[in-house]
C-alpha cells in the first residue's frame, strides 16, 4: 500500500541525509515521461531518476552510449511536468561530462536550469572527483554511481558484475569514500557483491542506493519498465517484475483490433449524436 500523503513535503537531498541517519530506506524509481512520472509521484516514492537507461527501454538502442544531452533534457522536462514532490535526478549521458570538468559543469547546469531537475547523476570514481567537486561547488547536487557503470560496458566487456575480486572491491570501496569527500549527496551502487555494498554503506555517511547490490544499501532503485514487465530484451537477475503489463497491453490491443474488424467499436457510448432537426437542416443544404 502507498504511504503517499497528498500535500506532503518536497523530497530534497537533506531528506536523503535524514533518512540515512534515521535508518529509513530510500525508494528510487526511474521515469522517462509525464504519465509515468505522475504515477510514481502518486505512489509516494522518494526519488525519480531520469536515467540514461531510456536509451534502451524507450529509444530502443542496444546500450546507453547513443543517448544525447538533448535526449535527456527532453525526457527530464516531461518528467518535471508530471512530478514535483520526489527528488528529481537527471542522468548525465555518455561524453557529456568526461571531456573536461568545465564542460561537465556546463552540461550539469542545463539539467537544473532548462529541465527543472533537482540534482544530476554521473558515473565514475577517482577520475571523476575533480569534476564532481567542481559541479558541487557551483551549487549542483551530485549523485555518484559506482560498480557496474553502463557507460563503460565496452571496457568491461559487457554488462558484468563488478567488485567480485578483492582488488576491484577495494577500488570501489575507496572510490565511494572519495566521492563522499568530493561532495556527492548519495551514490548508486550497481551490480556489486552484497557484502561489499553493505560495507560501503556502513563506512560512508551519505546514502547508498543499490541496484543489484543487495539489501544492505540505504535505498534501492529499479527501472520502471523492468518492474512493470514492459521490457524483456535484457533482464538482469536483480530485477523483480511486480506486474506483467506487457501481456495486459497486448491483450487489450488484440481486443481493440478484433472489435474494429467486427465493427463493434465504436459503440453508442463512443459515438457523437446529432439532433434529428439539425440533421434534417444539414440534409437540406446538400
Amino acid at each position: 500500500m502507498s504511504t503517499f500523503i497528498p500535500g506532503s513535503k518536497k523530497v530534497t537531498t537533506l531528506t536523503f541525509k535524514q533518512k540515512k541517519q534515521k535508518g529509513e530506506p530510500i525508494s528510487v524509481m526511474t521515469a522517462y515521461d509525464y504519465s509515468t512520472a505522475s504515477l510514481v509521484e502518486k505512489s509516494g516514492i522518494d526519488c525519480i531518476l531520469v536515467g540514461d537507461s531510456l536509451g534502451m527501454v524507450i529509444l530502443g538502442y542496444e546500450n546507453t552510449l547513443s543517448v544525447t544531452m538533448e535526449d535527456m533534457l527532453h525526457h527530464c522536462k516531461a518528467v518535471k511536468r508530471g512530478a514535483s514532490r520526489p527528488l528529481l535526478v537527471g542522468d548525465m549521458p555518455f561524453m557529456s561530462f568526461q571531456v573536461s570538468p568545465e564542460e561537465a559543469l556546463k552540461n550539469a547546469g542545463r539539467f537544473l536550469k532548462e529541465a527543472g531537475m533537482d540534482a544530476i547523476k554521473l558515473e565514475g570514481g577517482l577520475h571523476m572527483v575533480e569534476t564532481i567537486r567542481k559541479i558541487v561547488q557551483a551549487g549542483i547536487p551530485v549523485m555518484g554511481h559506482l560498480g557496474l557503470t553502463p557507460q563503460n560496458i565496452q571496457v568491461f566487456g559487457g554488462f558484468r558484475s563488478q567488485g567480485t575480486k578483492s582488488f576491484s572491491a577495494r577500488t570501489i570501496y575507496d572510490d565511494a569514500i572519495r566521492l563522499e569527500e568530493a561532495g556527492c549527496f548519495s551514490i548508486v551502487l550497481e551490480s556489486i557483491p552484497a557484502r561489499l555494498a553493505e560495507a560501503i554503506s556502513k563506512k560512508i555517511s551519505i546514502p547508498t542506493i543499490g541496484i543489484g547490490a543487495g539489501p544492505g544499501c540505504d535505498g534501492q532503485v529499479l527501472v520502471i519498465n523492468d518492474i512493470l514487465g514492459l521490457f524483456d530484451r535484457v533482464k538482469p537477475r536483480f530485477v523483480k517484475t511486480y506486474a506483467n503489463l506487457s501481456q495486459i497491453i497486448v491483450d487489450a490491443l488484440g481486443t481493440y483490433k478484433k472489435e474494429v474488424e467486427e465493427r463493434s467499436f465504436p459503440g453508442a457510448d463512443q459515438t457523437i449524436d446529432m439532433p434529428d432537426d439539425e440533421w434534417a437542416g444539414f440534409i437540406e443544404t446538400l
